[in-house]
């Protein structure tokens, strides 16, 4: 069966079908915040989607981080190593990408295990 979370009008911030959780592109809500805080403010949302899916961050399987300037690379990474479950760490790849919004910093998708 396939469960939508957080459903809007052109996509589900989360969708779950068959063992898995597909987590869409997350990015901050404070836009002027500097990456540090964004990136804390992407982490908590892909926590918080996890957690209603029924799952955590020891599961993930995947996660994509794509940042607008990859000089961010070592600052987010500062945040995300310290909140990544080192026992189980994800396959990942960052890339620099153009955002929608030029005050991004940073954003996230995610697939975990249920």
């Amino acid at each position: 069966m396939i469960q939508r979370y957080q459903k809007g009008s052109r996509m589900s911030q989360a969708v779950s079908y068959g063992g898995l959780v597909y987590i869409a592109g997350q990015v901050a809500e404070n836009r002027k915040a500097g990456i540090e805080e964004q990136t804390r403010d992407v982490l908590a949302k892909i926590d918080a989607l996890l957690k209603e899916a029924g799952t955590d961050r020891s599961r993930l399987l995947a996660v994509d981080v794509f940042l607008p300037a990859i000089t961010d690379f070592e600052a987010m990474n500062g945040v995300y190593d310290s909140w990544i479950d080192i026992e189980n760490p994800p396959a990942r790849a960052c890339t620099e990408a153009r955002l929608a919004d030029p005050d991004l910093r940073v954003e996230m998708t995610a697939v975990a295990a249920l």
